[in-house]
């Protein structure tokens, strides 16, 4: 079990999409409950992963605290191996993947159109997603990363809203174009690093990558290199200014592919950055590590600044999501135990609780077909259940105390202040910012007097109760006692603090 169980997480959604593809056109129902068997599948052995996993790391070290590992030659002609494994690092984003991938089965009960297509591409988008995560050879990790592009640029494309092709174009430019960066970089690395493709065989020689004499270009083959990977992790974040495709995409897409971007793959861009870019260039990372910093400010101070101006419900949320993976960038940059801990438990909670935004999003939008914040009004009075779940879900991003968003900024402020003092004190501006745009969201939309065109709009029902409870208890559960996810991180991000600061 220990050693499949990674390989069937990750393959176990590519055969349900398979398997969909035979059912009858006109099965609706059939359709959505076996998708909804073969995501649970994965969410099943994710939690078994959770409680199994080894945190003291006792037996793991000869393999930099990797477990679960599987290693098998693939194309032995050029050292391409299917090797794969987690850490406290990749352990939590691989059981978020599962999770609100199970959880946007039921989201998207809705979807009538086309459903074998949209249900088989949203399970090959789960074993693109899963892949990336347990990927420990970089071809392997390469090739997980663009079987992701392709079912969302079809989820958005085909099943979005008016502009949905401009918005998945748009979308898979941006991603392809880090792409690119990013192979050029594999295959740098490749023939300068002992031509190995071994994520943990490349950080071995990160000393020799950072010779002085060692150049690309004319210029120093770390730093290049170091960049070209940045540029491709940053568009998926997105850090600014290449963010500029995220809102078009969350707007245009469909509710449970909006979780998925913002509650999955924007967390692949911080997570490349702190499995690949820093371990094996840790010298350029100390080198740029207050640039990206600054970085950081700038998307938690613009973000929330664009959120204040929206006026598409959506759109303020999906600006909310750029303002918060500043905090992780911040983070990362500070490398501190603190900082590196805070920004990996905030990647893992913003999950939870962008995913229950954009799930709220959903609800009123089924219902009025519309998200105009100034449309609504005194909708706390006729759904009082929704009122109430979309009140968690917004106080849990302004990080109140008790609730997940918290704990982990505070983190994220407690790391940073040791390095960046002025930084940390801009950065906590975005708190008030984001206080600012939701109370006055919820004013508008909530509070006030009824806007008597909904005062028959019908409660929450049990389906999208369900999508939503469970991560409200783990933000509820995670803000009052955040050690368990914690625990399992500490490992790992006192690693990487330590190799990059120790070089």
């Amino acid at each position: 079990m220990e050693q499949w169980v990674l390989t069937l997480m990750t393959f176990v959604p590519l055969l349900g999409a398979a398997v969909i593809t035979f059912l009858p056109k006109d099965q609706h129902n059939l359709i959505r409950w076996t998708a909804a068997a073969f995501a649970a599948v994965p969410l099943l052995l994710a939690f078994w992963v959770w409680q199994t996993f080894n945190r003291a790391g006792v037996g793991v070290d000869d393999l930099a605290g990797f477990q679960y590992v599987v290693k098998l030659p693939w194309i032995p002609a050029y050292n391409i191996e299917y090797f794969i494994g987690v850490d406290g690092l990749s352990a939590p984003m691989v059981l978020l993947t599962a999770l609100l991938s199970f959880l946007c089965i039921f989201a998207s009960w809705g979807i009538s159109k086309q459903l074998k297509g949209y249900f088989a591409l949203f399970l090959l988008l789960e074993t693109g997603m899963m892949g990336t995560f347990v990927s420990l050879d970089f071809i392997l990790f390469y090739v997980f990363w663009e079987v992701m592009l392709l079912p969302m640029y079809f989820l958005i494309g085909i099943w979005g809203g008016p502009r949905r092709e401009y918005a998945a174009i748009k979308f898979f430019l941006y991603t392809l174009a880090g792409s690119v960066l990013m192979l050029v970089g594999i295959l740098a690395l490749y023939f300068q690093g002992g031509q190995t493709f071994s994520l943990i065989e490349l950080m071995a020689h990160a000393r020799d990558f950072a010779n002085p004499a060692l150049t690309i270009f004319g210029m120093n083959f770390a730093k290049v290199l170091f960049v070209a990977f940045f540029i491709g992790f940053a568009i998926k974040v997105p850090v600014w200014p290449f963010h500029t495709w995220l809102p078009d995409a969350h707007v245009e897409a469909p509710t449970a592919i909006s979780v998925i971007l913002a509650g999955v793959l924007l967390k692949m861009g911080t997570y490349g950055m702190m499995r690949i870019s820093m371990p094996i260039f840790p010298g350029a990372m100390q080198d740029f590590a207050f640039a990206i910093a600054v970085l950081g400010v700038i998307n938690i101070l613009y973000g929330a600044y664009c959120a204040m101006a929206q006026e598409d419900l959506k759109k303020l949320v999906a600006y909310s999501s750029v303002s918060h993976m500043g905090y992780v960038m911040l983070g990362m940059a500070a490398l501190t135990p603190q900082g590196m801990t805070g920004a990996a438990l905030q990647m893992f909670n913003h999950g939870t609780i962008t995913a229950m935004m954009f799930l709220l999003v959903g609800v009123v939008y089924d219902r009025a077909h519309h998200r105009q914040i100034n449309g609504f009004g005194g909708l706390g009075a006729v759904m009082p259940v929704y009122t109430g779940v979309a009140m968690l879900a917004f106080f849990a991003s302004m990080g109140l105390p008790g609730l997940s968003g918290f704990i982990a900024e505070v983190l994220v402020f407690l790391g940073a202040f040791q390095s960046y003092k002025w930084l940390t004190f801009l950065s906590a501006l975005g708190i008030i910012l984001t206080a600012g745009y939701l109370l006055w969201m919820i004013k508008r939309v909530f509070l006030g007097p009824l806007n008597e065109k909904y005062k028959d709009m019908p409660e929450i029902n049990a389906r999208e109760l369900f999508t939503l409870v469970p991560i409200g208890l783990i933000v509820i559960y995670l803000g009052i006692y955040p050690i368990p996810v914690m625990d399992l991180m500490d490992g790992a991000t006192e690693r990487l603090v330590t190799l990059v600061t120790s070089f």
